[in-house]
């Protein structure tokens, strides 16, 4: 079976340049899910890899940036957050034709729909988020220059440059034109507030990015998916994994996503842990929690926008904008906060 984006000879040549040892012949399958790399599973008669390379098409570089994976990943090898173990980087495409990373296999579970969660009790579930916040404490804990990320994002303004990416954005994909996005945009420009010290974000931390184990989901084995790390303020990092939270968030992802199940914590719940495990002041919360939901509706916009034109066919993608004036209208209700 042709694998596209994937030479089986070509990754096997790499690996054995790279020093890797290859026992007998290499086996390589293509795993779904997401809408991000493509990531597949290589195998010999001894270990696994997992290999990740940009799509074949449709190449957006700051979305698909393996670089940038790569290097966060091969940072936090020694630090407190699970990772897996980095192997090597095709800077050049040699072997595929495209950047791509080969990282150690772990064996786990990944918990993507809510139908997953069955097999969990109510305490397992609970103590899995808990598990989950105080990793995403320890990232925003990490020094960026022990591990070597002092130059890997530019954390001043950071918040004001997502502002005005996601507002620039929604002029690009905007399937109507909707009132709330154009006074959550321009409320968000305005009220700017001082940026929380800077750390290394995640920017797409939630249950499903991570690989767990099955008999016990509080031991998380690693955290995935790296691709939109940066430097920058953690808060927002923090804000979005509690806007995942909302119901409207299945329209984005097009399924019953286990994040927003309500066996687990509510959004403020998930702030109050985090705020104990980081020892960090949620402070303009509402501002934060505005931005996320800003980002969300114009993502939610984006996937119908890229539906509308051929992209998705035939799948829940053209229904995710149904979600936006939610977010929206989430957002502004948010801002009150500060307000208040």
């Amino acid at each position: 079976m042709t694998l596209p984006g994937m030479n089986i000879a070509a990754l096997q040549r790499f690996l054995e340049h790279r020093g890797v040892v290859v026992c007998g012949d290499l086996r390589v399958e293509l795993l779904d899910g997401g809408r991000s790399n493509l990531t597949f599973v290589a195998s010999d008669d001894v270990s696994k890899w997992v290999i990740r390379r940009p799509p074949v098409a449709g190449l957006t570089p700051s979305a698909h940036d393996m670089a940038r994976e790569f290097t966060v990943m091969q940072a936090l090898q020694d630090s407190s957050v699970p990772v897996a173990k980095t192997i090597a980087f095709d800077e050049h495409g040699s072997a595929l034709g495209a950047q791509m990373s080969v990282v150690e296999f772990v064996d786990g579970a990944v918990i993507r729909e809510q139908d997953d969660l069955t097999t969990f009790t109510d305490e397992q579930v609970t103590d899995a988020v808990g598990a989950l916040v105080r990793i995403l404490a320890e990232l925003h804990a990490v020094d960026t220059e022990a591990v070597g990320l002092a130059d890997f994002g530019r954390p001043n303004g950071f918040v004001s440059r997502q502002v005005n990416l996601w507002a620039a954005q929604w002029d690009r994909v905007k399937t109507r034109e909707l009132t709330d996005v154009v006074t959550l945009g321009a409320a968000l420009a305005e009220t700017l507030p001082p940026e929380s010290a800077a750390s290394i974000v995640h920017g797409d931390f939630r249950i499903d990015n991570t690989i767990v184990d099955p008999g016990d989901p509080a031991r998380i084995r690693a955290v995935v998916d790296w691709e939109l790390s940066t430097l920058g303020d953690p808060l927002t990092d923090v804000a979005l994994m509690c806007v995942y939270r909302s119901p409207a968030f299945d329209l984005v992802l097009g399924t019953r996503a286990a994040w927003t199940s309500d066996r687990l914590p509510s959004p403020d719940a998930l702030a109050d842990s985090y705020a104990v495990a980081s020892g960090r002041d949620l402070r303009s919360w509402g501002f934060y929690l505005a931005l996320a939901n800003f980002k969300l509706g114009v993502i939610a916009e984006g996937i119908t926008h890229r539906a509308l034109r051929g992209a998705d066919s035939g799948s829940p993608a053209v229904r995710a904008a149904d979600a936006t004036p939610e977010f929206m209208a989430a957002g502004l209700r948010a801002l009150k906060r500060d307000w208040n």
